[in-house]
């Protein structure tokens, strides 16, 4: 069976947690204070953990928790110290999902690292500064700087590939041929022809 990959929520949009399992109804009540337990009251960690393994947002409320610097309680099936260093890693997140979103026009959060790939996508499929501003939601002329930048970076990426392709043709340890071998004949003055 494929599960489908739920999609990044949209900024603002908690309408989620409607369908979280530990939303209390009627029918079912749900005591909030289970996800707030004290680090030694393992039979309500046990407890909240086993509603959200059952939960269809679990991931959608980790997200939401790790966006939001939620660091309280039990969210996304996970304690406040088992979400600790998920906090601190955010920022490097690189989901190309959510850059995709972004770029089909989905308005979601990004962290740096997705910002970036949405720049340089962007920059590659060569959307407008403007629409890229509008995607987000920064001014054009940030858009045409974080442009400017992307450029920069891909030229110089491409020097430093070629740095290393040339520093690949060189013999194993480096070492020009010619003095590997000293009794090569090394081209005379007259063999070298004139500077133009």
């Amino acid at each position: 069976m494929h599960t489908k990959t739920p999609q990044p929520r949209t900024l603002g949009d908690h309408t989620w947690r409607d369908q979280a399992a530990c939303r209390s109804t009627p029918h079912h009540q749900v005591d909030p204070e289970l996800f707030f337990p004290e680090p030694d009251e393992v039979d309500r960690i046990t407890a909240a953990k086993a509603l959200c393994a059952q939960c269809p947002v679990r991931s959608t409320c980790l997200d939401a928790a790790l966006e939001n610097g939620d660091r309280d309680g039990i969210r996304g099936g996970m304690t406040e110290e088992e979400r600790e260093l998920l906090h601190g890693k955010l920022e490097h997140r690189l989901n190309y999902a959510r850059v995709n979103e972004v770029l089909a026009g989905r308005d979601i959060h990004l962290t740096k690292a997705e910002r970036r790939a949405v720049v340089r996508a962007a920059y590659q499929a060569d959307i407008p500064a403007e629409q890229l501003a509008r995607m987000l939601k920064i001014t054009g002329e940030h858009a045409g700087k974080l442009y400017r930048r992307t450029r920069r970076e891909i030229r110089n990426r491409a020097v430093d590939q070629q740095k290393k392709a040339n520093e690949a043709k060189k013999t194993p340890d480096n070492t020009p041929q010619a003095l590997k071998n000293p009794t090569a004949k090394l081209p005379a003055r007259d063999d070298l022809g004139t500077a133009a």
